[in-house]
């Protein structure tokens, strides 16, 4: 397979001002701050499959959701570049944003006082698609979902799990060629979960590439064929989920209290098999 994305020597530096607490130190910022440099993504490298589901893992400010926003072009990168389908996602946003989805867990897409039906109609002016493409496709993506009668409510009276199957159906109706998934079970039961992974499963088996940042591990073992790893905005795995498992896998620790030294059980023991 082709790669669909190429990302090298990727950066994102913020910088961001440091103060103590109290009155007097606040009344001292007026004047004088202490800048910090925070690198967020320092100098990461990797490709991407066209039609692979790729993990990005990481513990929590690693610096996963700042590349999703690079590669989706929302954040424009210190340095390195970005070729994705061709485009350079931050300075082609606008024909680059046609051939792509996302779905940020924590964020939503959805208007909150009115229906879905109504969002995702705002989406088809916005992208353009036609009527009879974009009747075709909802009542494919509400039948998968299982959500004909959600969509019909306003958002806000809409449980975590119905607005998140509305988020997807308003991140694929366009059918893009790549979607970008950040945190998308994040707070979700067992059984909206489930749902989800099975809807990423079955658009996967069309054809279409999705980039995956998660905490839950279950995502990534059920979905993920290559895996990344970025701690402390650095790039530290990158390779196929099943190299992951043998280098990373399921590993326990054993602790054994005993009552007495080591080293008198060791030598007793000695002692008797010399007797």
């Amino acid at each position: 397979m082709s790669n669909i994305i190429t990302v090298k020597n990727l950066s994102k530096i913020y910088t961001t001002y440091q103060r103590g607490s109290g009155v007097k130190e606040t009344f001292k910022s007026f004047f004088k701050r202490e800048k910090v440099i925070v690198k967020a993504v320092d100098n990461i490298s990797f490709n991407v499959e066209e039609g692979s589901i790729c993990g990005i893992l990481g513990p929590n400010g690693a610096g996963k959701s700042t590349t999703i926003k690079m590669l989706c072009g929302a954040l424009y990168p210190a340095s390195g570049e970005i070729e994705i389908m061709g485009f350079r996602p931050y300075e082609d946003r606008k024909k680059y944003v046609g051939k792509i989805g996302a779905v940020f867990g924590q964020r939503s897409q959805l208007i909150w006082d009115i229906p879905p039906i109504d969002s995702f109609n705002m989406n088809r002016a916005i992208y353009g698609i036609s009527k009879k493409d974009y009747t075709q496709r909802l009542e494919e993506l509400a039948t998968l979902f299982d959500i004909q009668d959600v969509m019909q409510k306003p958002t806000r009276v809409l449980s975590l799990g119905e607005r998140m199957k509305c988020e997807f159906i308003m991140a694929m109706l366009h059918k893009p060629k790549i979607v970008f998934l950040d945190e998308p079970t994040i707070g979700l039961d067992v059984i909206a979960k489930a749902k989800i992974r099975e809807f990423i499963q079955k658009i996967n088996n069309d054809g279409t590439t999705f980039i995956l940042t998660t905490h839950d591990l279950e995502d990534i073992k059920q979905l993920a064929d290559h895996v990344i790893i970025i701690n402390h905005g650095e790039k530290v795995f990158d390779d196929t989920l099943q190299n992951l498992q043998a280098n990373l896998g399921e590993k326990k620790t054993v602790t054994i209290t005993v009552e007495e030294p080591l080293e008198d059980i060791i030598t007793r023991i000695y002692t008797a098999k010399k007797v």
